[in-house]
């Protein structure tokens, strides 16, 4: 009789997909991700005697940690398959403790980038034992994170309102957010002109714009009003004809992007699709874990937490013969293509790049086994993987100039000579044919017209712009940002309108408050440096007690200390007003049941008003009684009524078009019970058509 084994990963989904290649041998059971942790209702780290963690069974998880036991000790050979990263090496390492086998004969770790056949196998010929570097880097993190989450957060909670938090990394996301709020608040507008002309050409027009004065080429701003565009506009309706004094032809080059990796996986499927970051993660999990699809069950992509651009051989051979089988040898470069990893050595880097576990599995092929938002981003990661392997695409282009008495103009044209991988990958190009002209020809000017513009503040984070920015600063890590961006709005910090993220009040004080008190938690470089040298205790370069204590003893516990002493202080956020009934200074105060405006000088004086938002204007009045009618915001989300409310109660909805799905209801705006704004059918629950992403056009009724 043959050896019994057990193997155990995280997902029943995945559970499901590996059993079925690995048949009777083994015994596959799920964890449902981490078993153990550190106590929910106390802070379960002994500072003293060097940070030791007090972990416990999570709540609910005793069954399954029993069923684990069980079936361990039915078995001679266990296998740890949980996921292939930091918080995958630490789960595997809980298991191996529950199971009093650390040190045990029988006892395996094995990593599974992928969930096919082949690789499983693979996998399992490669077995090892658990990388404690790993570990220890994760329990850094949460240590990390449990001092920060269990230090400041029940001191904000006590002094302004119930539940608030204040997690390390997340507190940075904010930061982020209320920066870029008060840039575009701060922003001033500033006012530039351009001139633009249309010269012609037999029965053609040539566009072109002014580019140069009198030999000097002009900066943004050296048109700065209407009356130097004017001038000049005159001056060239002066010129009967206009010199060409220069065409240069050539070919530009385009590459294809490299294949995705966590982060620009979750910044592509935010622009395209409007997926949250979560959303996105959670779709990419099924993927990786396995999908009926006939009569087999398969992981459709590689592993999905991960920073490498890096492919294996295998697979960049099998993408080549796909493009030259379907495509053609015109579409293959002469060398495989390979890209560098930009992003800091971390925890994800051994990976491959988000690619699918075969090209073979075209999207089309696999459509009717998915669902549609799985459709959309394993098409969006199949393509994304081909074209990385594909010929640069071709343009030719032109750039004309055009001068007389000192005016220079510059038209510009495009077209697309090659397309390479942008068949398979398809981004916005605007291509722009101009006559054909020669130098030393002179053209008429048919219409030249001065055009205002001006300048814009940043625009506001989206979910994909933000991993970028987090990203960019060496904040956080892959397996984080869908996290970090869930927690600050779920918590009330930052709401969503029209997909871009704005903070609320409540984050922007929030914000203000840790920026004064908790300088080093909120700064980004020291947050991104806090990242670096948990690569390093990874890498075995350094003790997780050592930057524990670096980080406890070095300045938080001062911080912690000052903090507590000046919060008192801190009665709430200065409006710049003044007090109607002694002259103090009105403040914004946040309490257990929201925020108000009150006298600075409580109790002396016990001034009190309501803080707040004044409704957003329609424009529109009531039918009822003629009073301005009002966007208010409610329990299920912003409906309009009208301003002379309580003694008129006219309202309706807020609607956003007919439903496409019943034709009848309209798209109105809806809350969740964690306040997650979305779209469904007036007629639900008849008609239950939802949508996380708004119409674009708002209709009032």
């Amino acid at each position: 009789m043959g050896k019994r084994k057990l193997l155990i990963v995280e997902s029943p989904a995945k559970a499901k997909t590996i059993q079925r290649y690995l048949g009777k041998d083994f015994t596959v059971k799920a964890s449902m991700g981490h078993i153990r942790d550190l106590p929910e209702k106390e802070f379960g780290v002994d500072i003293e005697k060097d940070f030791k963690p007090k972990y416990t069974t999570i709540k609910g998880k005793q069954k399954i940690v029993k069923e684990i036991k069980e079936a361990a000790k039915k078995a001679d050979e266990i296998y740890l398959a949980t996921d292939p990263d930091r918080e995958g090496e630490a789960i595997s390492w809980h298991i191996a403790e529950i199971l009093k086998r650390v040190k045990k004969e029988g006892i395996f770790r094995v990593r599974f980038h992928e969930i096919t056949k082949k690789a499983i196998k693979e996998a399992l010929e490669k077995a090892d034992t658990i990388d404690k570097n790993k570990v220890d880097a994760q329990q850094a993190r949460r240590i990390l994170d449990r001092i920060v989450g269990y230090s400041i957060s029940p001191m904000l909670s006590r002094r302004f309102k119930k539940a608030l938090s204040a997690g390390r990394v997340q507190s940075v996301a904010l930061r982020l957010i209320c920066d870029r709020e008060e840039e575009i608040r701060q922003f001033k507008p500033r006012e530039y002109w351009t001139i633009e002309a249309l010269f012609k050409k037999e029965n053609k027009e040539l566009p072109a714009k002014l580019f140069s004065v009198d030999g000097k080429k002009l900066g943004k701003f050296d048109i700065p009003d209407e009356k130097k565009a004017n001038e000049l506009v005159e001056r060239a309706k002066k010129e009967q004809k206009f010199t060409v004094t220069s065409v240069e032809r050539k070919e530009r080059k385009r590459k294809p992007y490299p294949p995705f990796i966590t982060s620009t996986l979750q910044q592509e499927a935010s622009k395209k699709f409007g997926f949250p970051a979560k959303m996105t993660m959670q779709i990419a999990q099924q993927l990786y874990e396995g999908i009926d699809i006939g009569n087999e069950r398969v992981g459709l992509i590689t592993y999905m937490r991960t920073d490498s651009t890096r492919v294996s051989d295998e697979a960049v051979k099998e993408a080549r013969s796909f493009i030259g089988k379907i495509f053609g040898k015109e579409y293959l470069p002469q060398k495989a293509r390979s890209y560098e990893t930009k992003t800091p050595k971390s925890a994800q880097d051994a990976h491959e790049a988000i690619r699918p576990t075969s090209v073979e599995r075209t999207p089309e092929s696999v459509k009717n086994f998915l669902t549609p938002e799985q459709y959309k981003l394993y098409d969006l990661i199949w393509r994304r993987f081909v074209a990385s392997q594909m010929k640069d695409a071709v343009f030719n282009t032109v750039s004309a100039t055009l001068e007389s008495s000192g005016l220079g103009f510059k038209a510009t044209g495009s077209t697309i000579k090659f397309p390479g991988f942008m068949t398979v990958y398809p981004i916005s190009v605007e291509e722009k044919i101009l006559p054909d002209i020669k130098e030393g020809e002179k053209l008429a000017l048919k219409e030249i017209k001065g055009i205002q513009h001006f300048t814009e503040p940043p625009p506001r984070y989206t979910e994909g712009t933000l991993v970028k920015a987090l990203e960019e600063e060496g904040v956080g890590r892959p397996s984080t940002y869908a996290t970090i961006i869930s927690n600050i709005i779920q918590r009330g910090y930052v709401e969503k309108e029209k997909q871009k993220l704005k903070p609320t009040e409540l984050g922007e004080f929030i914000n203000g408050i840790l920026k004064k008190l908790f300088p080093k938690i909120v700064d980004i470089k020291f947050t991104a440096n806090i990242e670096e040298e948990l690569d390093k205790i990874e890498e075995g370069k350094k003790e997780w007690k050592e930057l524990l204590k670096e980080f406890y003893f070095g300045e938080f516990k001062s911080l912690l200390e000052n903090a507590q002493k000046n919060l008192k202080e801190l009665k709430g956020e200065p409006t710049g007003k003044r007090c109607p009934e002694c002259g103090g200074e009105l403040l914004k105060i946040y309490g257990r049941y929201g925020s108000f405006i009150a006298c600075s000088n409580y109790p002396e004086c016990k001034y009190k008003e309501n803080g707040k938002k004044e409704d957003e204007k329609t424009g529109k009045k009531c039918p009822d009684c003629g009073s301005e009618l009002v966007i208010k915001r409610g329990r299920f989300g912003r409906f309009i009524a009208c301003s002379n409310y309580p003694d008129c109660r006219y309202t309706e909805s807020i609607t956003y078009g007919k439903c496409p799905e019943c034709g009848e209801g309209d798209i109105v705006e809806r809350r969740s019970k964690k306040g997650r704004v979305f779209y469904g059918c007036s007629r639900y629950p008849d008609c239950k058509y939802v949508s996380n992403k708004p119409p674009e056009k708002v209709e009032e009724k």
